[in-house]
């Protein structure tokens, strides 16, 4: 039986270990496996006329300047409150429990067109590394209501009819009171 030995510099073998050992972890950080395994939902918006188009496709029309700019974290541990508000966000196919514990970025516009408002209505983005992640709609009116990004059916109202007259533009009769009483026939 033959044994065969060689010479093996250590110094050299430690250093290509750890240069293999930088390139792999290079090359993990540069294909996004850093560690975050955070999928993000919506659509790619870099700047504040990528997220002023992302509410105008909606047809939102908004202030091209956020009322608001801050910096939230997502809880981490939900609430009866976190609940409520993320089934919203799913209901619009977004889903902030995948975010639990991570700090966003909060744009806040004034809407100008919401129908029939009578109170300032805001359109709120949450955005994690550059993706809308949620947001809402609020009616800040006191019946107001928050909302998905969808604009709400504008509701029709019918214009009373005009009251009949005669020739000489004398009313001849009354519209019906809403209460559904009929109004005497003026004389």
């Amino acid at each position: 039986m033959m044994i065969m030995t060689a010479k093996v510099d250590m110094k050299k073998t430690l250093l290509i270990i750890a240069a293999v050992a930088a390139l792999i972890l290079a090359v993990i950080l540069l294909m996004g496996g850093g560690g975050d395994s955070t999928t993000t939902a919506g659509p790619a918006i870099s700047n504040n006329d990528a997220r002023v188009q992302f509410l105008k496709n909606f047809g939102w029309d908004v202030t091209n300047t956020p009322t608001e700019t801050s910096q939230v974290k997502i809880p981490e541990e939900t609430t009866e409150v976190f609940d409520r508000y993320n089934a919203l966000q799913k209901g619009q196919g977004y889903d902030l429990s995948n975010y639990a514990g991570k700090n966003v970025m909060r744009f806040v516009y004034k809407i100008n067109n919401y129908p029939g408002a009578t109170e300032p209505v805001y359109a709120t983005l949450l955005v994690y590394k550059n993706q809308i992640i949620g947001g809402d709609v609020t009616d800040t009116a006191a019946r107001g209501k928050i909302q998905g990004f969808k604009m709400p059916e504008a509701t029709m109202t019918t214009p009373a009819p005009a009251p009949a007259t005669d020739p000489n533009g004398t009313v001849t009769e009354s519209t019906p009171a809403v209460t559904g009483q009929t109004a005497p026939a003026a004389t």
